[in-house]
């Protein structure tokens, strides 16, 4: 649903976790340039093609999505592709964002990694790139984000979990604990971030009809449902809220739905 009441002209917006156009990422990139921001996206498509989401990835899904929409008349632009478990990158992407963007007074994180990994499984390899990329990158962008915020404005950063507090996901453990150290994030950074006039909130958006699950999905939010939450939250509308962890999932409960 496109909410016409919410506006957020002029707004400079970088999010990341943009490459698949049925993503969460891609819908929020329009959504926002939609309501008058100027967005700047970050991706990295080898990520999606290298868990399996074939189904929508291609390796310059980025540029292809920045393209796309800016073809349209939207305000859009990608800046340069990058691993987030590669040092310096995510501090690069925000330098890079507010460079191009001149200033940013917007930060979605949505960007994730995560694989199917057992206890019995887990070596120093394979747990790392869920706490570089999921949390890492998070708190440096963030240190990025607000080393060069206009205090006089309202600024927002929102950041994503995936409900891993509802049930135990025991196949993505590495995953869900990383996730949780994101919700803490956002609880532990309200003070710092309000001395500089910048709200952080995180929300859950449930299951999400993104493209990736071949079975039934009639009962799943879409990215459209997350979009709408994100939009309130950057906007006038949600001047007083912060450091709130929101779930928008229809009651559903992400973890009660991978237990198995």
């Amino acid at each position: 649903m496109k909410n016409s009441t919410i506006r957020l002209d002029g707004q400079k917006v970088l999010i990341t976790g943009v490459s698949r156009p049925l993503g969460i990422g891609a819908t929020l990139a329009r959504r926002f340039a939609e309501a008058g921001a100027i967005v700047a996206i970050h991706g990295f498509a080898k990520y999606d093609l290298t868990v399996g989401e074939k189904n929508s990835a291609t390796p310059d899904g980025t540029m292809t999505l920045a393209k796309q929409l800016a073809d349209s008349g939207l305000n859009v632009v990608a800046v340069t592709p990058s691993d987030f478990t590669k040092a310096g990158t995510a501090r690069m992407a925000v330098d890079e964002a507010v460079q191009t963007l001149r200033g940013l007074d917007g930060l979605v994180l949505n960007h994730c990694y995560g694989t199917t990994l057992q206890m019995g499984e887990w070596t120093e390899e394979n747990l790392d790139p869920h706490f570089s990329v999921n949390i890492r990158a998070c708190m440096l962008m963030i240190q990025a984000f607000a080393g060069q915020a206009d205090t006089t404005k309202d600024n927002a950063i929102t950041l994503f979990t995936s409900g891993q507090a509802n049930g135990p996901m025991i196949n993505e453990i590495p995953y869900c604990v990383a996730k949780e150290a994101v919700s803490n994030l956002c609880r532990q950074s309200i003070v710092d971030l309000g001395k500089r006039n910048i709200r952080i909130n995180c929300i859950n958006p449930g299951p999400n009809d993104t493209g990736y699950y071949p079975g039934d999905t009639s009962r799943w939010c879409t990215p459209n449902d997350a979009a709408d939450l994100v939009l309130f939250l950057h906007s006038s509308y949600a001047k007083c809220i912060t450091g709130q962890i929101i779930a928008s999932d229809k009651g559903e409960g992400f973890g009660g739905n991978f237990v198995l």
